[in-house]
């Protein structure tokens, strides 16, 4: 089972170019390192935020505490130090909600929607595509199959895009009354 962690960190004010920079560069370079998959969540242009969320992933715990004891993490530590506040947070997060918690988390009825989109277009295409061929299996079997490839498609392929192609709905503010 993967090993996700959600980082997240605060850059100062005008580094942010540099820290774009910087992240981009080590992102390329830790690949090498255990890291299995990384996905950035940049702040939203206009938005004022600083806050960039980091989700890796890794194929173990040994991998995981290999890549942060690591010389190539130790050296970015250092290089990023100056051009971010305070220190940054770090969290295990698992399943589905792994797409969601890079960053500040957005509300649960927003993820629980999200989520239902991606798992009814999957459904139906694969209702659709591969219903007529798995039909003549056993009961349990085929459900077995349908399920693992919903479950598949979802974490790998439909909700990284479904999230990101959100990330401005799943993190607007929540309007004030007057």
């Amino acid at each position: 089972m993967s090993i996700h962690v959600a980082t997240t960190r605060r850059v100062r004010p005008g580094c942010e170019a540099g820290f774009d920079r910087a992240i981009r560069d080590f992102l390329r370079e830790s690949f090498g390192s255990g890291v299995q998959g990384v996905h950035l969540l940049s702040p939203i242009p206009g938005s004022g935020s600083r806050e960039y969320g980091i989700l890796r992933s890794f194929a173990s715990e040994a991998e995981r505490a290999a890549f942060y004891e690591s010389p190539t993490f130790r050296a970015w530590e250092d290089r990023v130090r100056p051009l971010t506040e305070g220190a940054p947070t770090q969290r295990r997060v698992h399943g589905l909600e792994a797409w969601f918690r890079a960053g500040s988390p957005p509300p649960r009825w927003k993820m629980a929607l999200l989520t239902y989109v991606g798992v009814y277009g999957v459904t139906l295409l694969l209702t659709w595509g591969i219903g007529a061929l798995i039909r003549t299996w056993p009961l349990v079997l085929a459900h077995a199959a349908f399920n693992l490839v919903v479950v598949s498609l979802l974490t790998w392929v439909v909700m990284p895009g479904l999230t990101r192609l959100a990330r401005p709905w799943l993190h607007a503010a929540a309007p004030h009354k007057a």
